[in-house]
């Protein structure tokens, strides 16, 4: 698959990142409080922009990726969900994807990240080969250790990345329904 399929829920429309969201992308990377427990340091816009080829980059050599949040009534940018391949150097991610999810200040607190990831989990136990997923939440992120508790995920392993502790939850594949 070289580019992310559109996947609709109740509340949200799931698309493939375009050009057009780099403003948007912009605003929720150079967020202090988006990004503090994501690497805590906002992002500039150049790297916002390889972030932007990045993804698209995974769809055409992965065949998964990540997704625009989108809100299905106003079409409002909400964030970003999907899988990826970081190649972090931890043993506990090599192989498998990795589940992520970054949302604007407007969208905490909806359900929204459960929303989207139920929607992405669902069809990577449709699409993938690959035996589950995982993810890497620092640990005082808990609105994410909520979210991935919701989703199934499990912790699997304490960590440090870069300097702060964090945690690596895994998601056996489910059965497609």
């Amino acid at each position: 698959m070289s580019q992310a399929p559109i996947i609709e829920t109740v509340r949200l429309i799931l698309r493939p990142h375009r050009v057009e969201d780099y403003v948007a992308c912009k605003t929720l990377w150079a967020d202090a409080d988006v990004v503090r427990h994501i690497g805590g340091m906002p992002q500039d816009a150049q790297a916002v922009w390889f972030r932007l080829l990045r993804y698209a980059g995974m769809w055409s050599m992965l065949g998964y990726g990540m997704w625009v949040i989108e809100e299905r009534d106003s079409g409002v940018f909400l964030g970003e969900a999907g899988l990826l391949s970081a190649e972090r150097g931890i043993a506990q991610l090599e192989g498998v994807p990795e589940a992520g999810w970054v949302l604007g200040p407007a969208a905490w607190g909806r359900g929204i990240a459960t929303e989207a990831m139920q929607a992405i989990l669902q069809w990577a136990d449709g699409y993938l080969d690959a035996p589950s997923t995982r993810c890497l939440i620092d640990v005082g992120n808990g609105a994410s250790v909520k979210v991935a508790q919701k989703l199934g995920f499990r912790a699997l392993a304490d960590i440090i990345y870069g300097v702060k502790p964090a945690q690596i939850f895994d998601r056996p594949k489910h059965p497609p329904r």
